[in-house]
């Protein structure tokens, strides 16, 4: 999937949120894929995005409200409007 596909529907889930509202990235997979589709496939590449995005200083990547790598290890993270 092209990555700006995903990072408009990153975009778009956050724009239907309150302000500092947070999103998973699991979230932006499945409205990506027909339902009951694969969207667990798609997750490394939304991780991916989200990360680029966080790399231009675009989205905010949390886990627990502390910044991380969203390719990294570590457990679920958060996707949000970058401050």
């Amino acid at each position: 999937m092209a990555p700006a596909t995903i990072e408009d529907k990153i975009f778009e889930l956050l724009a239907a949120r309150q302000a500092g509202a947070t999103i998973c990235p699991s979230e932006v997979a499945r409205a990506l894929v027909p339902e009951g589709g694969p969207w667990r496939e798609l997750m490394p590449q939304v991780r991916q995005v989200a990360q680029r995005l966080a790399d231009d200083h675009r989205l905010a990547v949390t886990r627990g409200g502390v910044p991380v790598d969203a390719t990294g290890r570590g457990g679920p993270i958060r996707l949000g409007r970058a401050t």
